[in-house]
């Protein structure tokens, strides 16, 4: 019986795993991967066999429940087995279900963090998800809900929203449903992490506009405070002691 390691391999490229993931990826004999993980990332475990049981929305996936089931197939065959998951294992990556299948098996098993999308999308944009004094909470939700329907909040100062870009229309209505004002800042950050990541910048009345831009690409889309940009710092005059004059100090 072998174990299992669920890794997170970050948000796009391959370089965003952490050091403990890819010493621990180097060892798999099996690497079951998801749809958004970096091709690059087979050069760190080139003897693996990887099998692919990637997940798209709207679009043709593998079956959670065969999912499993391999995990656990493989556990039997193998002694690493390696569950690469694209972002954090923890945030939206049925990470649940395939611990309980292999705590049920009695297939140990391990979890190593990785760089979810929301950090990636506020460094690509330069956006800081917390700014002191003002942005003191922030909330991680799917666009839509298991059952389909698409739910937007108003429970912190910032919202970031996964997997939301065929869903920018509806998204718009239902925040100002929930009393997100109009001009409220939104940016939508599409295949963050990648050399082509894409930010654009919008209200919520007027995201609708980012769907052609970002179409067919991940996207996260990042509501209230942590989407304003970050203005420069006014210059401020410091007197320079006690010899006559003034110094033009940038913090």
């Amino acid at each position: 019986m072998g174990k299992v390691i669920f890794i997170g391999a970050g948000p796009g490229a391959a370089d965003l795993i952490t050091l403990r993931g890819a010493r621990a990826l180097s060892r798999a004999e099996v690497v079951l991967f998801d749809a958004l993980t970096d091709p690059a990332l087979r050069e760190m475990a080139p003897a693996a066999r990887w099998i692919d049981v990637g997940k798209r929305g709207f679009a043709r996936s593998a079956d959670q429940t065969a999912i499993n089931a391999l995990l656990v197939r493989m556990a039997c065959e193998n002694d690493h087995v390696v569950r690469l998951k694209g972002g954090d294992p923890s945030l939206f990556g049925r990470l649940e279900e395939e611990l309980q299948t292999l705590a049920l098996a009695g297939i140990d098993c391990e979890v190593v963090p990785g760089v979810t999308a929301a950090l990636a999308a506020a460094a690509a944009s330069r956006r800081p998800l917390t700014r002191r004094g003002r942005g003191r909470s922030v909330t991680f939700s799917t666009a839509m809900t298991q059952q389909g329907e698409l739910r937007a909040t108003r429970s912190a100062d910032s919202e970031v929203f996964y997997m939301a870009g065929k869903q920018l229309g509806a998204l718009s209505r239902s925040l100002l449903a929930q009393g997100w004002a109009a001009d409220t800042p939104v940016c939508v950050v599409s295949r963050a992490g990648c050399a082509d990541q894409l930010v654009s910048q919008h209200g919520v009345d007027t995201l609708p506009q980012a769907t052609v831009l970002h179409a067919g690409r991940p996207t996260v889309v990042v509501v209230g405070t942590a989407a304003e940009a970050v203005a420069a710092p006014a210059k401020t005059l410091v007197a320079a002691g006690p010899t006559p004059g003034w110094h033009a100090l940038t913090p």
